[in-house]
């Protein structure tokens, strides 16, 4: 049953305020489709786009997306692009996606450090898409491959350079397309769908990961698989730690100690799995934060949790 914490908590991803140190205002943002026509597995469906305001006293893009008929990239543009991009996959517990239409502000972070950034609403599995529980990955490798087909173009983008994130079910649709990009899941619908969707780098953050019940968030895993939720196979496949390929890209992967939504156990099995299969990973538990990212210190300084993300990415070629 979704409650009012987990709602408030797959809202936090969104709803981020811009650190102190990202004050550079973004140059544009557009909001697009991302596939040319309707998406795939939908035929016989009518699905609508729906969405609900988080919070009676919100702004007006402070909304949350239970149904999603047209999954759409928002682009936050920089002011100076320096050629890196990320796809940012919000969370929601797959029983929503928390995503405004304007950019939220871990967008605008990524775009204030020269990072075009693109935010993904994707569709959901109880919507009953063909694809089930792949829906969202559906979505996931075909933004990747539209952020590769403009860049250079439409985007000042470098292909080799784009990173893919997720925030609480976010991160298991980012950790699924790290390690899943490979798969085919659709049938190309137009040219861009011959390039990779493979990211460059990944950051999970307080993410879903495990459909196991060792650390499992019970809600994820009724949304994503429905019937199946208690099929140990079904378990196994959807579990994002489980047989990671070898071309797995470095993953970073952060949580907090007293999250109380999704458990940090989550962040340990993927760091274990990337770690034995000798992926490059690093990984960071924070003390205080809950489910979102870590809590300033008592003297009210803030934990630099993106500083450090971009810093490691850096470290493996992404936006240095």
């Amino acid at each position: 049953m979704t409650t009012r914490r987990t709602l408030i908590a797959g809202s936090l991803a969104a709803m981020l305020p811009l650190p102190a140190t990202a004050q550079t205002q973004p140059s544009a943002v557009e909001r697009f489709p991302l596939w040319p026509k309707a998406p795939p597995g939908g035929e016989g469906r009518s699905i609508a786009d729906q969405w609900v305001k988080r919070s009676p006293t919100g702004g007006p893009d402070d909304i949350a997306w239970p149904h999603v008929g047209t999954p759409m990239l928002t682009v936050v543009r920089p002011a100076r692009p320096n050629g890196a991009a990320v796809l940012i996959c919000p969370g929601g517990g797959y029983a929503r996606v928390a995503v405004g239409r304007t950019g939220g502000g871990i967008a605008r972070d990524f775009a204030a450090r020269g990072v075009t950034a693109f935010e993904m609403l994707y569709r959901l599995p109880h919507d009953g898409w063909a694809a089930g529980p792949d829906v969202a990955l559906q979505d996931a490798q075909r933004a990747m491959r539209v952020i590769r087909a403009g860049a250079g173009t439409r985007w000042q983008v470098d292909p080799a350079r784009v990173a893919a994130t997720g925030f609480s079910a976010g991160g298991h649709v980012a950790a699924r397309l790290a390690a899943r990009a490979g798969t085919p899941v659709y049938d190309a619908v137009d040219a861009a769908d011959r390039l990779s969707a493979r990211p460059d780098v990944a950051g999970l953050f307080f993410p879903v990961i495990t459909m196991f019940d060792d650390g499992v968030h019970a809600q994820s895993r009724r949304e994503l698989l429905g019937d199946h939720a208690d099929d140990p196979a079904w378990q196994r496949r959807y579990a994002a730690q489980i047989d990671l390929p070898a071309d797995m890209p470095p993953t970073f992967v952060a949580a907090n100690a007293d999250d109380p939504v999704v458990p940090p156990r989550n962040a340990v099995l993927m760091w274990e799995a990337l770690h034995a299969a000798k992926v490059p990973t690093e990984l960071m538990i924070f003390e205080r934060g809950g489910h979102g990212p870590p809590a300033a210190h008592k003297d009210g300084r803030p934990v630099p949790w993106q500083d450090l993300f971009v810093a490691w990415a850096n470290d493996h070629g992404w936006a240095g």
